[in-house]
């Protein structure tokens, strides 16, 4: 599935990932391919992206390594939206 993350500044990734984790205001819930369609409001918390990611050098800072080689976003808050395979992060 393409998901896309956007920051007021920039948008931070871009890309095909097999699975992402998000701290919807409800608890942290995970969406991999084929997901039904999803909107939601997003808490502050950690964004976890699987699959085989490359990062732009200019916002590799705002991104680090999990423990289980998945690469982790932190967010004060967001709107995600997920629809056809594609989901949209606009992140705080």
């Amino acid at each position: 599935m393409y998901l896309e993350i956007v920051s007021p500044e920039a948008t931070l990734f871009s890309g095909e990932v097999t699975s992402v984790a998000v701290p919807g205001v409800n608890g942290e819930f995970q969406m991999l391919n084929n997901h039904a369609p999803v909107v939601s409001i997003l808490k502050e918390g950690v964004v976890k992206i699987a699959g085989n990611i490359e990062l732009d050098e200019d916002v590799q800072d705002k991104f680090t390594k999990g423990d289980s080689g998945e690469t982790l976003l932190k967010i004060n808050s967001g709107t995600l939206e997920m629809k056809d395979n594609k989901v949209i992060v606009l992140a705080d």
